[in-house]
């Protein structure tokens, strides 16, 4: 793989976060609504597509709990497979849900689905009272110590070394900036703020191509690989290689919701170049050794 640059997704490919994000989703549903989905099912909505937003993520799956009281009958499967054909995402999930229930029932989903108390609880999950506290800037109203602290580095300093040596790296994650920094830290990874762009950066998200355009005009790159744990991570570079005349290349690694020869398949049915268990096989990809 002939590439002049390596851009790098967070989740799940620099940092573990099933015990951080994947928890946080699960928890804060239960807190808000008293029940919630298995954490396994959450990889059920990244596979739909359009999820890259972990809140929003959350915010569809407490959407299918209250339209199952209202009497939506799909189980889970049948309700993600059907967001993933209206295009994926939150609208696609709320489409599902309007067809299925009649005006009433809507209306009453809808006044139950409260989206600024899950992404409230969400956050004081996730960050704890102390970063909560600093970078939402109000006091928080859980005692909580803060998932975030859980979360353990995929990514070695020799994988690193490696890669700084001989590409020019940057970071593409759907994280805030806050947040994106305080994982970069937590591995060793420094980079010059343009050479990483977060959620706050751009406003169409994975598998909207336009910020991975901008990072090979930043580098500049001819040739770049990315490299990420979900489907619309190599969506995102099928989009960059039907918009640009630049190559673009994609990595799935197997360390995020995706695994095992499953995973490998649904990674390749997408367009993945290359998959590998995790991040530190990656220099024996561009090496050609795999």
């Amino acid at each position: 793989m002939d590439v002049d640059a390596v851009v790098l997704d967070v989740d799940g490919v620099l940092v573990d976060v099933e015990n951080s994000y994947r928890r946080a989703i699960v928890e804060s549903i239960e807190r808000v609504y008293g029940d919630t989905i298995d954490r396994d099912h959450v990889q059920m909505f990244k596979n739909a597509g359009g999820f890259n937003n972990d809140w929003e993520l959350t915010y569809a799956a407490a959407l299918y709990l209250l339209a199952h009281e209202r009497g939506l009958t799909d189980g889970l499967q049948s309700f993600t497979d059907k967001v993933a054909l209206n295009g994926g995402g939150l609208d696609a999930a709320v489409s599902v849900v309007e067809e299925t229930l009649d005006e009433d029932d809507m209306t009453e989903v809808r006044n139950e689905w409260n989206k600024e108390r899950l992404r409230d609880v969400f956050q004081q999950l996730y960050l704890g009272e102390d970063l909560y506290e600093r970078l939402e800037g109000h006091e928080p109203d859980l005692d909580v110590t803060g998932f975030i602290y859980d979360e353990q580095p995929l990514i070695t300093p020799e994988t690193i070394e490696y890669l700084l040596q001989r590409y020019d790296i940057a970071v593409l994650t759907g994280r805030p900036a806050p947040e994106a920094e305080i994982a970069l830290e937590r591995v060793g990874l420094g980079l010059d703020d343009d050479l990483v762009v977060t959620m706050d950066d751009w406003e169409g998200g994975k598998p909207d191509p336009d910020a991975l355009l901008t990072l090979a005009d930043r580098l500049p790159a001819d040739s770049m690989v990315y490299v990420g744990d979900s489907l619309d991570d190599v969506e995102t570079v099928v989009n960059a290689n039907e918009e640009d005349d630049r190559d673009y290349h994609a990595v799935g690694v197997l360390s995020g919701g995706l695994s095992g020869e499953e995973g490998r398949v649904e990674f390749e049915l997408q367009g993945a170049d290359a998959v590998v268990d995790d991040v530190n096989e990656l220099p024996e990809v561009l090496e050609g050794e795999q």
